[in-house]
């Protein structure tokens, strides 16, 4: 579980490049704005990733799948 709620990017997508050095098969990402939650959907995609958002009351988690 990374949680990035409050930083501006790049630092939640940066925070996901560095879980993802471990290459496993799900992680989750919890931030509080939509711009990062698009960042990181992004990153993750380049990546090979799946992602699902969940938006719950202005806060975005995503789901990151192999």
């Amino acid at each position: 579980m990374v949680d990035a709620r409050g930083l501006s990017c790049p630092m939640p997508v940066i925070m996901t490049q560095k879980a993802m050095k471990s290459k496993e098969d799900y992680y989750e990402v919890l931030v509080d704005s939509k711009t990062p939650c698009e960042n990181v959907t992004r990153f993750a995609q380049s990546q090979g990733y799946k992602v699902d958002v969940e938006e719950k009351g202005g806060e975005f988690l995503l789901k990151i799948s192999r």
